[in-house]
């Protein structure tokens, strides 16, 4: 997409919002006010387009029976309206806590502010339990749902009231929750996401004991993750009464199951966690997901939907973008999650060959071996399916077939690996069949093309298929998810096996496999480091097919990501395309943001514009894949998730690539 004048991120569907502990000081209503400006100002600096505050955060929510005395009501609706005042020119959405009068009830109120107007949202579920006396003071929202009220007066002005609105800000449609709401069995925001909430936003007062920290945080997870939506909280925090509970004040910024920012607690200084939210993967996510819109069909149209006056949204062209981009979608960050991941991908990948071992009955695996990452994990799947079965590792039979591009480092990686683990080793070199496929087809074996190539391709997997009917034995696949994106599998060659238990896994995620059985094989034995040894320089060898000759001194020139690209950069590309439903355009700019300084916009421009046509010229390979688990929430079986039609044009793709600024 070409970058026009003055273009802004509207183009990529994002929102920033913030949450803000304020200080507060009991019943001290001017004082309260001053510090809400001071934080709202700091977040419209900030390109804020949607700011979150703490329940009852104009009063304080200590009060008490306080909330009893006019004086202090007539102050909290006066600081709202001179809040209205304030920013009638700012095109921001403030939420702010109140506590509002209406019928001879007392509301726990949350209030809309934007550009000179107010909407209030009172609180549905009234806490009165243990620590919890609210309603003392304040009555449940249902009051007013069963009285048909739709509006109450704030200091002299009727101002809409209730909790049916969802508010607009930009792509944004934001619900709003009040403390206990979250934390019911169907908290209104289950209903309001339903209705076409993508940001919930929750003013709260949640006071601090031990462990109950964690639980909030995995609820706000949660509920994101249900609602397939962001959710800001804010809570009270420093300046709220100590008489009988502690407020560490919690500013959490979630989306669709995971936290983006989150403030300090315990800290005696305001509190402000801003982050930005992609709408466009939050509505992509919800529309491929049957499930969350058959809920719509069964709870929609609950809610009046009201258009807020926001500010455009950034450039981030130039503007730092405030949410985690990851280099490595495909690989889990910190060393313990990343460790319990692998467990649980192996542990699928070989259950799966487990039970399609029992159920066929057949006694023998057949895997070629050529020294590099992926035969290596499909040959280490094997192993330990055979060691869970009870059977003998000899049954496995691992096939070395060199050819015209071994080269001696990875044909000694893959015999010294067969040996150690105990597999039959067999070694059947492809060079006489191919040189004599070459003279029957009447192909020059100096020309180095694909004919050369694929023929050696397909000769290997002819011996694993005529050997596995030979030994009676199942041919296991090797080929991976990023070989299988970008086409780069020889179509009934290395693209065909009986089973594939490498079929979902990327190729920055097979790496942290083979190094996670390095270790978990190393026993401390000589054979457990020898094993170790020889995976860790199967890890550092470039990956290659090994299709055409070596230098003379034996050095790999074939090396696959100096042909079609970086994995990490293809790794990238597909997670975010497929997951998301990105664009070019979308996925040129987050990889500039993951990759900055590793590579130029020049680079990741290519990579990816080799991305999207390779992609749909090889969905054909695809469309016939042979079976193999499903690992990870990306994949590209026509069973087990894609399906596209082998003909799909990219032409729409290839010109937004073309059309991408350097």
């Amino acid at each position: 997409m070409a970058k026009k004048k003055n273009q802004v991120a509207a183009d990529y569907g994002i929102v920033r919002v913030a949450a803000v502990v304020p200080q507060v000081n009991v019943a001290d209503v001017d004082g309260n006010v001053k510090h809400i400006i001071e934080n709202i100002d700091k977040a419209v600096a900030a390109g804020v387009h949607v700011v979150v505050l703490p329940e009852l955060c104009v009063t304080g929510y200590t009060c008490a029976d306080l909330f009893g005395n006019e004086l202090l009501l007539d102050a909290a609706e006066e600081a709202l309206l001179k809040l209205c005042e304030h920013y009638k020119e700012t095109p921001v959405m403030a939420v702010v806590g109140a506590p509002l009068r209406c019928s001879g009830h007392l509301f726990n109120c949350a209030v809309v502010i934007n550009r000179g107007e107010l909407w209030v949202i009172p609180k549905t579920y009234i806490p009165n339990y243990k620590e919890f006396y609210e309603k003392r003071w304040f009555t449940t929202s249902n009051i007013t749902a069963m009285a048909g009220k739709e509006s109450i007066v704030v200091g002299g002005r009727r101002v809409p009231f209730g909790t049916h609105m969802l508010f607009e800000a930009g792509r944004a449609r934001v619900a709003i929750e009040v403390c206990e709401d979250l934390w019911v069995p169907v908290p209104p925001s289950s209903i309001a996401a339903i209705n076409g909430a993508n940001v919930i936003v929750n003013l709260s007062a949640s006071n601090e004991l031990i462990g109950k920290h964690a639980y909030l945080m995995d609820l706000i997870k949660h509920q994101s993750a249900h609602c397939i939506a962001a959710y800001v909280y804010a809570s009270c925090g420093y300046g709220e009464s100590s008489t009988d509970l502690v407020f560490g004040g919690n500013a959490v910024i979630a989306e669709n199951g995971k936290i983006f920012a989150e403030g300090r607690r315990f800290d005696t200084q305001a509190q402000m966690s801003i982050a930005d939210i992609d709408i466009q993967a939050l509505e992509n996510e919800r529309r491929i997901n049957g499930s969350f819109a058959d809920s719509m069909v069964q709870m929609g149209n609950q809610y009046d939907h009201i258009p807020m006056a926001v500010a455009p949204v950034l450039d981030y062209e130039k503007e730092e973008l405030l949410r985690p981009v990851r280099r490595l979608p495909f690989v889990p960050e910190g060393d313990e999650r990343l460790t319990a991941r692998c467990e649980e991908i192996i542990s699928i990948q070989t259950q799966g060959l487990m039970r399609r071992l029992d159920f066929t009955g057949i006694p023998t695996l057949v895997v070629g071996v050529s020294g590099g990452l992926d035969s290596t994990l499909a040959l280490l799947v094997a192993v330990k399916a055979f060691d869970r079965m009870g059977r003998n590792r000899k049954d496995i039979h691992a096939i070395t077939m060199p050819g015209f591009g071994t080269t001696d480092r990875t044909y000694t990686n893959a015999c010294n690996m067969v040996r150690s683990l105990g597999v039959t080793l067999h070694e059947i070199s492809i060079a006489k069949a191919v040189t004599q496929h070459f003279k029957d087809i009447d192909h020059d074996p100096k020309v180095h093309d694909v004919t050369y190539e694929n023929s050696q391709a397909r000769e290997r997997t002819q011996i694993l298929m005529d050997f596995s009917n030979k030994v009676n034995g199942l041919v296991l696949g090797t080929g991976d998810l990023s070989e299988l994106a970008l086409g780069w599998a020889t179509y009934n060659g290395d693209h065909m096996s009986m089973y594939n238990v490498n079929v979902s896994i990327p190729k920055t995620l097979v790496r942290h496999l083979v190094r996670w059985f390095a270790s978990a094989l190393d026993d401390g034995t000589k054979k457990g480091k020898a094993i170790r040894a020889t995976l860790l320089d199967v890890l550092d060898t470039p990956i290659s097919p090994e299709l055409t000759p070596a230098s003379k001194d034996g050095t790999i020139l074939q090396v696959t990501e100096d042909i079609v690209g970086p994995y990490e950069l293809h790794d990238f590309f597909l997670f975010n395309m497929l997951r998301y439903g990105f664009t070019p355009a979308k996925l040129y700019l987050l990889a500039r943001k993951a990759f900055k300084g590793e590579y130029d916009n020049a680079t990741i421009k290519k990579w990816l514009r080799v991305f999207c046509k390779r992609f749909f010229a090889q969905q054909f390979k695809r469309s016939c894949l042979p079976d193999g688990p499903k690992v990870g929430s990306v994949s590209l079986s026509p069973r087990g998730d894609w399906r596209m039609p082998s003909d799909a044009s990219s032409r729409l793709w290839i010109a937004q690539c073309d059309n991408l600024p350097e």
